[in-house]
């Protein structure tokens, strides 16, 4: 059956589709295509991750790179100078669409990624790391055909926009869409090992930094708040290897090793893709209401039950951790009082410890009402990039990132997710995230350095963080426990 939302500029078309077909396998035969996309929840959660998007053939890509913007679309390019939030502001609204009562969050619109050096068009931060890959700092594909599956409710909608191409192409990509759809609906699920392409990183594993190196980066940081400059900042070290098999057996690897709510993947053409497995909600909008999580505070797992339940326990009990989440909490909540109704800004979850594949978190939950007049973009622009990932005071802790890391960030701690023609918004922390590019693969972990920081503790984390991506590229190496160690 297929209903058609009308009273808007374009009408949207619904087509009711079985449940229970699974995402990955329903997307497989379109993940080599350029501009292919998939937003998946690994742990379905009816808060968080409850929906699982997939869609392709982009109507239209933004790809940001410095102060220039490329919108392509119908076969042409059209360059646009300037901020890429101004871009991505006049994009969007020339393209809005009345919001509707759908059964499904996303009805047409943009999927991709903001990567994090997209904060220097937000805060004045010097430009000391280099850049040495190919990732623009902003991809995003407009998609006027889309899957939408409630992984909690079991049910699923195919969704096509008209007004942003031909009839025929917007009924072509439905048709392909829902046809891969069924055809994974009636399949027979496997292990994912016998799934997917055996991957082995074939040249080992390097880092940025060395273990010494990332040490004394550490004790830098920790002058620099023993003098008062700042109070907190996030350190991380990148990744990197060289597997065998393709990004998509990657990624189905990844949400194997590490399942998280907010898992995605992204064929950007020209060998390169992103496949992550993020824990951290960045922003949700549904309507007016706004809703940010960060997460401070990592233990990994225990071997054993007990072992775990004493882990799980000592992060509950440490103080430090649960200031290094305050301390980011009230940085989120200044930067969506910037947009939101005066007095809307509540903590609603102070701190709670969630328990993934690999580690325990903590984690808080922040909401408010955006302002009238204010949309995605004006969030965006309060907001980016998160405070988790950077520190506190924001921009004080922004340059000490640019000083203590040799490389930038690139997709890293940026966010991955979509923005609704509705004004809608759905976007995680780019944390947990691989990238590949040309038959090289990287990945990057970090943890906030405070006062009473322990280097060594601190290096240790950014390895526990690591455990999943070096399984899904086969770089893992082991003690008896079974856990990540150096070999750079």
């Amino acid at each position: 059956m297929t209903l058609i939302a009308r009273g808007q500029r374009n009408p949207l078309h619904l087509r009711r589709l079985p449940g229970g077909a699974d995402p990955l396998a329903a997307f497989a035969p379109f993940a080599e295509e350029p501009g292919a996309v998939l937003l998946h929840s690994a742990e379905p959660h009816p808060r968080f991750g409850r929906h699982a998007i997939w869609a392709i053939r982009p109507v239209a890509v933004l790809e940001s790179h410095g102060s220039t913007t490329t919108i392509r679309r119908g076969g042409r390019a059209e360059r646009r100078d300037g901020n890429p939030f101004d871009v991505l502001a006049a994009f969007l609204a020339e393209h809005r669409q009345a919001a509707a009562d759908l059964p499904v969050p996303f009805a047409g619109g943009l999927i991709g990624y903001l990567g994090y050096d997209l904060g220097r068009w937000v805060e004045r931060v010097p430009e000391r790391a280099r850049k040495d890959d190919g990732f623009p700092d902003l991809w995003l594909g407009m998609y006027d055909a889309a899957i939408c599956a409630d992984q909690v409710a079991g049910e699923a909608f195919v969704t096509g926009r008209e007004g942003m191409d031909s009839r025929e192409g917007l009924d072509g990509r439905m048709g392909a869409l829902a046809e891969a759809y069924w055809g994974a609906a009636g399949a027979e699920t496997r292990e994912i090992a016998e799934r997917c392409a055996e991957i082995a990183a074939g040249g080992g594993v390097t880092s940025n930094f060395t273990r010494e190196g990332f040490l004394a980066a550490v004790r830098r940081a920790k002058a620099w708040i023993a003098a008062g400059d700042l109070y907190q900042v996030n350190l991380s070290q990148r990744f990197e290897a060289v597997p065998a098999g393709s990004p998509y057996a990657l990624f189905r690897r990844l949400c194997a090793a590490s399942p998280a709510p907010f898992a995605s993947y992204l064929s950007l053409g020209g060998g390169r893709a992103v496949a992550g497995a993020s824990p951290e909600r960045f922003l949700r909008l549904d309507g007016r209401q706004v809703e940010t999580r960060p997460i401070k505070g990592t233990r990994r797992r225990g071997a054993t039950p007990e072992e775990d339940a004493r882990l799980r326990a000592e992060l509950e009990a440490s103080e430090k951790d649960r200031a290094e989440l305050v301390m980011i909490v009230d940085l989120e909540r200044n930067d969506l009082g910037r947009v939101c109704a005066t007095g809307s800004v509540e903590v609603t979850e102070a701190r709670t410890i969630e328990t993934y594949a690999q580690v325990h978190h903590g984690v808080a939950t922040v909401r408010g009402t955006l302002a009238a007049g204010a949309g995605p973009v004006e969030l965006l622009r309060a907001a980016f990039p998160g405070g988790s990932i950077t520190g506190a005071p924001k921009v004080r802790a922004m340059e000490a990132i640019e000083d203590l890391e040799p490389t930038r960030r690139s997709v890293y701690t940026g966010a991955i997710g979509w923005i609704g023609l509705d004004g809608q918004m759905d976007l995680s922390i780019a944390i947990r995230t691989v990238l590949t590019e040309r038959g090289r693969v990287t990945f990057q972990t970090g943890g906030g350095i405070v006062a009473d920081s322990d280097p060594e503790a601190e290096y240790e984390e950014t390895l526990v963080k690591a455990e999943g991506m070096m399984k899904a590229v086969g770089g893992r190496e082991g003690g008896d426990d079974g856990r990540v160690r150096e070999r750079i």
